[in-house]
């Protein structure tokens, strides 16, 4: 299957491309200059693996929660690249690509995601793994155990013995300090993973349809994002 993953709602941004069995990473500083290094990087992506737009079977991206500039701008590339190419898009919660992340690197099947949310906060899920049934097509795929909410580092609802996975002990000595914690950031290696049994689902969607995830209230998209679409939108017919 070949897909374009990217996420950019931590201080990081991923992007994958993924040809038959051959993939193209890319990471670099996310924030403000997501929308900097995104299409670029994207392009250059797709000249690696002589890929073209209709060769892809879909976008998938991080829709949050996360950075309100990240988010806006991830949304904004793959609504432009979509609208302009005739693909679906598929959001994929970022909290679910960290628990993907933590599988692929600790071997984790149930985690609790945290994302540093600034402001003295963290975002957080509940997620557990149900593998596929061997021998058949079915892949594994996680299951929300909690809704995605924000909290106070020392109220974070934790049950006992529950893992941490994400970003935010090193910021917050008071989170879960009797948990064992693990790093994973929500990669898009763990996006493209996670993407066959998504698409699978029918989880895929229209472009327009597409809206980041935001925990605090959302705010009205900038002139910024207006570029980062009409940018995206461009890139198609270069």
């Amino acid at each position: 299957m070949n897909l374009l993953a990217f996420d950019t709602s931590t201080d990081q941004v991923f992007i994958a491309l993924q040809r038959a069995d051959q993939q193209w990473l890319w990471q670099g500083a996310g924030g403000a200059a997501s929308s900097t290094h995104l299409i670029p990087q994207i392009l250059q992506g797709m000249h690696a693996l002589q890929l073209q737009w209709a060769d892809l079977a879909a976008i998938v991206f991080g829709q949050g929660p996360g950075s309100f500039t990240g988010l806006r701008t991830a949304c904004s590339v793959a609504q432009g690249l979509a609208l302009g190419a005739e693909l679906p898009v598929l959001p994929i919660p970022s909290l679910c690509a960290v628990a993907e992340a933590a599988r692929q690197a600790h071997g984790l099947t149930e985690v609790m995601a945290v994302l540093d949310a600034r402001m003295s906060e963290v975002y957080h899920a509940h997620w557990r793994y149900l593998p596929g049934t061997e021998g058949t097509a079915q892949v594994g795929q996680w299951q929300a155990i909690s809704p995605i909410g924000l909290c106070a580092p020392s109220q974070l609802p934790l049950p006992a013995g529950l893992a941490v996975a994400g970003n935010a002990q090193a910021a917050y000595a008071d989170l879960a300090p009797q948990a064992a914690h693990y790093h994973a950031l929500p990669t898009a290696t763990a996006l493209l993973a996670l993407a066959p049994a998504l698409l699978a689902s029918g989880a895929a969607m229209p472009a327009a349809q597409a809206l980041p995830l935001y925990v605090r209230d959302k705010v009205a998209q900038t002139t910024a994002e207006r570029a980062a679409a009409t940018a995206a939108k461009a890139a198609i017919s270069n």
